[in-house]
Formats: C-alpha cells, structure tokens, sequence
C-alpha cells in the first residue's frame, strides 16, 4: 500500500541544521503538540516578552484580541462575526504565526503528518519499518494556513474529499486512504483553516464540518475512515448573512468554542492609523487630508441614508486616501510641460471631490436615496471637512485670509492650479505660518505643502460661511467676498 503523497509545493528552504532523520529529532528532546498547543505556548511566550502578537491589527487592542486570545488559550475554535472590511480575515490569517516556524513532517504526506504521531495506515508502516532511520521533512509555518471563500457551488469535495475513481482503476480496494483526494480541509492538517463568509456555505455542506469540529475526523461517501484531524478552524461572518441571506447552522454554532464580534474602528485616531497603515500613497498626503478623509469614512457610516446593516468598510477610507494621492500625481503630471518648476505631487482637500462618484459603489443606500447618492456623499464630505477645519484651526486669527478677497478681489484654486500661481495669488498671508504649524506642514513647507494648507484654509472659511465660493465651467474654484 502506498502512502498519500502530497503535490508539489513551493516551500521555504529549511535551515541545514535541523534534524534529517526521526532518530536525530528524538535525539534534541523534540515533543509532539497539537497545532492548539502550539499556538497556546507561543502566544504566552510572546505575551511574557511583550512581543507584538498580532501585526498589523489596529484599533482590536482593548476590544477584540483580548477575546481571541482568550479563546486560543482555551484552545476553541471560533467564528468572527463582523461587517465587511472590518479585518477579519487579516485577523485570521494572523493566527498562523503563532505557529511554530518549523514542524516536522513525514516527506511527501498530503496529510502533514508528524513522524511521531502518522494518522494513516501507510504512514505508520512506514515509520514502524524505517524507526530512526526515517528521514524527516520540515514545512514552514507559511504552509500550514489553508483558506476557503465559501461559495454556494462549493462541494463537500472541496473541503473535505472524495472518491478517485483513477485511484479506485488502479486496483485499490474501497477503505484505502489512497483511494481519497482529500479536500482543503484534511490538506491543511496541523495548521490553521479558515472558511471566509461561512453562511454562504449551503446547509448541507456545513453538516461536512460537523465531525471536524467535534469529534476531529473526516467521513468520505460512508468510508470507514478515521482519521483524527490536527487544526485550529475558524470562520468569519457578516450578522447580516449570519440572520438573513444565509445562515449558520445551530449544531454548527453550538461546536464553535467562541464567538467574537469584530467592529470599525472606535476613534478617529484608529481610523486615522489604519489609513496610515494600508493605504499605498502614491504622493504626498497631508495630514489634515488624511483627517478629513478619516472623518468622511466616520460620518457614511454613521449616516442615516446609508444602509448600516451593510456597513461601510475601511477599504473605503484606504481608496479614498489613495484616490485623493493620485489626483496629487495627475495635477503633477499634466503640469510639468508648463509650470516654471516641477510640481511635486502634494494633495490639497479639493482633490477630494472626486472620491464622491469613484466610491459610491462601496455605499449602500437607503432605498429612499436612490438618485442622491453623490449628493449625500459630497454633503458629508463638505461636513468632514468643516469639522477637520474647526478642530485644527480653532482659536487662529484667519482675518489674512478674509482680507485676500475684500473689495472684490477672489483667488482662484483647482485640480490644475499650480501650487505657486496659488501662493502668487495670496502673496504674504499674516498668519499663514501659524496655520501651517497647526497643520503639521513644518517650519519650512514646500511651495506645495504651502498650497496644500492655504486651500484647505479657503474650504474652511467658505464651509463656516465667512468666504464665498463659486465653480467655473473649467472646473476652478474660485473663492471671494460673500457679497
């Protein structure tokens, strides 16, 4: 009988100095765990040196981890309830570093199976012919993180296994392993399996997972198969699925060891620093910018024209910033034939406007707002963007920038205004270097940085009312007297 033979994998290389054969793995004092007792021991040695747990989570510090950790300590599976773009599957994948960075394995086994506890008949032969002299393979943690998007044409195949009937030709008698292709979830033995959006998963098909999860076994077309499964298994969910378009079945719920309900980020600041984090620039984007995006993310979500069963995920805020960068480095594109210096790729807060219509379809409406879409997002733009205003600025004497625009003078501003026919406009601004500092912009802005912070100051003045602010057919803004 020959043994179940894994497919080709690219792995990471092991380093030379681990143990070859199964006697030299004895030989170190190496002990068998289970995937849950690994990742028990090394999530309490990495809170006893204060070591980063779980990179790149932000904003779940006091609220969700703590719960995950509680339930990987206690060694239960779990599902992540949760609106969309709130983390969940970063979350999950996450988990498999606390995975050992090296695991021992027998060479070829689809099955993952440790040289010191094999699972099937062939692998136990193997080991009891070879003993010490069994060579030994090692599979990085990398490898041991399996994923399922559910789907509702996924099959009890895919996950668990079935029948090849190539296998079956060959001679092989019906109750051999080798007869299976096992599914996903069999291959990811001794790792961390995840099944995203679990209610999509027909019915029938999470009663596949039953014997997973409890008993830690698989059943392939009534085989009397036993083989006990080493995983961690954990499922991510939107409530709204969990109670409408699909459900999760209740003797599947009841095998879950927890359930955690992740959110959106609780404060600004958290909003702000996930942005940071994920958002790929490609220029600059002041920090006031990144404030008032961060605000609009805050204000659609809390908006009573937006579905809130739906959500309002942090992709939309991580777009925006990225959406509002590349208008920065379109104006610096289209400029640089006629401008008298290069223009260096800053975003001012009218590059805005334009995430109004390229992200609404990351919005779900109210059935009442349909039509009105853009006009509620660029209403609550204008709001977020009035709110950045008063917090940064308040208690500044902005009179310089009133005074621009008395006796009917104006200042014109726009996408295709270069940043210094902006600060020739405006000449010298009293006040102008305390609004920079305000704005974090530095003690020596750019002439783009400089631009950047006086146009967010005319928004600001025209949103408070104290400017007044017409749009040109070209597309310019141009700000005066209110007249």
């Amino acid at each position: 009988m020959g043994r179940v033979t894994a497919p080709n994998q690219v792995s990471p290389v092991p380093p030379a100095e681990l143990p070859g054969t199964l006697g030299a793995l004895r030989a170190t004092g190496h002990q068998y765990r289970t995937v849950k007792q690994e990742i028990r021991d090394n999530l309490l040695a990495r809170m006893r040196t204060g070591e980063d747990r779980f990179p790149g989570i932000v904003g779940y510090e006091d609220t969700v981890l703590p719960e995950v950790e509680r339930a990987l300590l206690a060694g239960h599976d779990m599902v992540l309830l949760g609106e969309r773009g709130q983390g969940k599957t970063r979350l999950i994948r996450a988990l498999g570093a606390l995975l050992d960075e090296w695991t021992p394995v027998i060479p070829g086994s689809v099955l993952n199976e440790h040289p010191m506890h094999p699972l099937t008949p062939a692998s136990r032969a193997l080991v009891d012919s070879a003993g010490d002299d069994l060579p030994i393979g090692w599979l990085h943690r990398s490898m041991r993180y399996g994923e399922k998007l559910a789907t509702p044409d996924t099959s009890v195949g895919d996950l668990i296994g079935d029948v090849d009937p190539v296998r079956l030709a060959q001679g092989r008698t019906l109750g051999d392993p080798e007869t299976i292709h096992f599914g996903l979830v069999p291959r990811t033995n001794r790792g961390v399996f995840a099944v995203n959006e679990l209610p999509d998963l027909a019915e029938r098909i999470q009663v596949a997972l039953l014997n997973v999860l409890e008993e830690r076994d698989i059943q392939v077309r009534g085989y009397q198969l036993r083989l006990p499964l080493d995983l961690l298994l954990v499922a991510s969910a939107n409530p709204e699925d969990y109670t409408n378009r699909g459900r999760i079945i209740t003797p599947l719920k009841d095998r879950f060891g927890a359930e955690i309900r992740t959110h959106y980020p609780l404060d600004l600041e958290l909003e702000l620093a996930l942005i940071r984090q994920e958002a790929d620039l490609v220029a600059t984007v002041p920090e006031h910018v990144l404030e008032v995006l961060a605000r609009f993310a805050r204000a659609v979500r809390e908006s009573p024209s937006v579905d809130p069963r739906s959500g309002v995920s942090a992709r939309f805020a991580i777009a925006a910033a990225e959406t509002v960068a590349a208008a920065a480095l379109r104006r610096s594109g289209l400029l640089g034939a006629t401008a008298d210096r290069a223009e260096a790729p800053v975003a001012r807060v009218g590059d805005a406007v334009s995430v109004t219509s390229t992200l609404r379809g990351k919005v779900e409406f109210e059935s009442g707002e349909e039509g009105r879409e853009i006009e509620v997002l660029a209403h609550l733009l204008r709001t977020a963007t009035a709110d950045t205003f008063r917090a940064r600025l308040a208690g500044l004497d902005l009179s310089g920038f009133t005074a621009l625009v008395a006796e009917g003078e104006m200042v014109e501003t726009g996408e295709l205004v270069a940043s210094a026919e902006l600060l020739r406009q405006v000449g010298t601004v009293p006040g102008l270097a305390k609004v920079l500092d305000r704005l974090g912009l530095g003690d020596a802005p750019s002439p783009e940085e400089a631009a950047a912070g006086i146009e967010f100051v005319l928004e600001g003045l025209h949103l408070t009312r104290r400017l007044g602010k017409d749009v040109t057919e070209s597309g310019r803004t141009v700000y005066g007297g209110r007249g």
